[in-house]
């Protein structure tokens, strides 16, 4: 049908069945505008303005669009086009009534293969010569794997493998009593699956079973080394021999994945066969793996934060070494999900609670500069459970402040000051004065978002001093940022200028450039309130590439914004509309409600109607 749809193809595997993590409509969203061309940094953060931006893309094009494995309409309704050329297909094991009620959705139920078409597919397979040698036992292997695709695709692939033997030899294997091993309700689906695993050499059907203990989505080859305890290279053969055999599929270069039967069958398999102690062991090596990953890979995203000290590495880690930040980045964009699953699994595993607030640090590297505060959200709040159920300072200290920044950027302020006085406490319990200063600075950000830029100052100062004591002068200078912006903010712009003129100096020493943009955007404001336009422009329009080559779309957007207001304070309406409409587009993308802020300052550039004479 590819010829019907000029302008391609959308699929998603929605997963709706799998035992890990359901797709959820708003991930599915942000795959399908990256495919539409959207850059990352542009996607917006909530799901409404993500569904906006989708229908809008699609409204003036013919694309199919495959929804695969859903679970329920209100998996699907999300990812429908608007009005359009468009059409949909769904595929569930669910009838999804309500999008044939309210949707206009034509259903088509799919029965198993019929006779013809089960010979069809095994004949596309291993040949219709071989078939009509043995009809009987062509049938017998027919009706014992039900008929189903799935089952019959693994058969056909083990018998592919071993052409000089008789069909009648694997008919007899499936009707064997060791390959009709009891947990699935479709005996026919677990006889395919446990024929095949049986097939299988003894290292693969060892790694087949270790893979049982991958969250998922999906993995590389160097994570299913790490599983199994032996190098990439003797590990490499093995996912080839299960891709062979159809028990899993590498979806996309070097990324493999179950099906999601084939995910359950794995982590029966391996809570039957493996003992207690190694289970522990393989997602030990597994946490290892990726924390020893992600770990460097965090640095390079942002050098000028405070940093961590991680589990120390297990011996036989042979975690990837990051090259610069845009292999760090591409690691993250690749990883990411895998990653938030990671930390519910350490943080619900006793022992492991280290990695799950160790992980969810590295992940606000890359989740907080997108504003994915959602999953920032959720990640740390797995961090802290695990981190006070084990009694791990540190870990609450970190978890909290870091917990705290989602909280603020999600607008419940109250529970974000909590996390702040509680992760200071926990600082000070540990003797740790650059966390505190870290602490400090954010709640003095805080103060300023409440109202209280006086307090926030006294806050401030008191960060300053204790990031000097620790000599940590990139943090000095971010705190040196604050303090001028909060100077600003109370109408002390002579020691606004001041301070941000310190800070801007030691940033451009040490190359912190999203700090350096930053801090020419509070000079910028501190000169417009003195009046000074020109410098307020200069400084803004210096500051806003700076914002944008850190993919920090936030901030570009509050900086346009006020670069706007400059540009209406010199009489300059037609680049200061220009300025807060890019503005509105970046906020909407973020889905943030600051797009109406730049609406309203567009409405009142434009004239008022003209009055009727009576």
């Amino acid at each position: 049908m590819a010829s019907e749809f000029p302008d391609g193809q959308l699929h998603v595997n929605l997963r709706g069945y799998d035992a890990e993590d359901v797709v959820d409509p708003a991930d599915a969203l942000c795959g399908f505008l990256e495919a539409l061309g959207v850059p990352h940094a542009r996607i917006p953060a909530s799901i409404e303005a993500r569904i906006g931006l989708y229908r809008s893309r699609l409204a003036n094009r013919r694309i199919l669009v495959v929804l695969d494995n859903a679970r329920d309409s209100a998996q699907v309704r999300p990812l429908l086009p608007g009005t359009g050329g468009c059409v949909v297909v769904v595929t569930s094991r669910d009838r999804l009534s309500d999008l044939i009620a309210t949707q206009g959705a034509r259903p088509l139920s799919l029965d198993v293969l019929t006779p013809d078409e089960s010979m069809s597919l095994l004949a596309g397979r291993i040949g219709a010569g071989r078939l009509a040698a043995e009809p009987a036992a062509v049938a017998d292997i027919t009706g014992t794997t039900g008929r189903l695709p799935l089952a019959l695709s693994i058969v056909a692939a083990r018998v592919a493998l071993h052409p000089g033997f008789p069909l009648d030899t694997f008919a007899a294997e499936l009707r064997s009593d060791e390959a009709r091993l009891d947990a699935f309700s479709d005996g026919h689906v677990r006889a395919a699956f446990s024929w095949s695993y049986l097939a299988l050499s003894q290292p693969a059907a060892r790694l087949f079973r270790l893979l049982g203990l991958h969250p998922g989505p999906d993995m590389t080859a160097d994570a299913a080394a790490a599983l199994d305890g032996r190098p990439e290279a003797t590990v490499t053969p093995l996912l080839r021999e299960l891709t062979r055999l159809h028990l899993l599929t590498e979806h996309e270069p070097g990324r493999y994945a179950f099906h999601d039967l084939l995910r359950v069958y794995a982590a029966e398999l391996v809570e039957s066969s493996e003992g207690a102690d190694e289970r522990r062991a393989a997602r030990q090596r597994l946490f290892d793996h990726y924390l020893h990953s992600a770990y460097p890979a965090a640095v390079l995203l942002q050098p000028q934060w405070l940093t961590i000290e991680p589990v120390p590495p297990l011996p036989s880690n042979s975690s990837p070494t990051m090259k610069d930040h845009d292999s760090a980045l591409a690691w993250f964009a690749a990883e990411h999900r895998v990653l938030l699953r990671l930390v519910r699994q350490a943080a619900a595993e006793t022992g492991f609670e280290a990695y799950a607030w160790q992980l969810a640090w590295a992940l606000t590297t890359f989740f907080a500069p997108r504003g994915l505060w959602q999953d920032q959200l959720a990640a740390q709040q797995a961090a802290l459970a695990a981190a006070e159920r084990s009694g791990d300072l540190a870990g609450q200290a970190i978890a909290n402040r870091l917990l705290s920044r989602a909280e603020t950027r999600l607008g419940d302020l109250d529970s974000a000051e909590n996390r702040l006085r509680r992760a200071l406490e926990l600082h000070g319990q540990l003797g740790d004065p650059t966390g505190q200063a870290q602490t400090l600075h954010n709640h003095a950000e805080l103060c300023y978002l409440r109202g209280d830029p006086a307090a926030g100052l006294a806050l401030g100062h008191e960060a300053l001093r204790l990031y000097r004591l620790a000599g940590n002068r990139a943090g000095a200078a971010r705190t040196l940022n604050a303090i001028g912006w909060l100077y600003a903010a109370t109408g002390d712009y002579a020691r606004a200028i001041e301070s941000c003129t310190e800070a801007l100096a030691e940033q451009r020493a040490s190359d912190d450039r999203n700090g350096q943009a930053a801090t020419l955007d509070s000079l910028g404001f501190a000169y417009h309130r003195l009046g000074e336009h020109d410098r307020a422009v200069d400084c803004f329009e210096a500051a806003i590439p700076l914002f944008r080559d850190s993919a920090d779309r936030y901030h570009e957007a509050e900086t346009l914004l006020r670069l706007g207001d400059t540009r209406e304070s010199m009489s300059d309406p037609a680049r200061a509309a220009e300025a807060w409409r890019s503005a509105a587009r970046i906020f909407d993308e973020l889905g943030d409600p600051a797009a109406g802020d730049a609406r309203q300052r567009l409405a009142r550039l434009r004239p008022a109607p003209p009055l009727e004479s009576a």
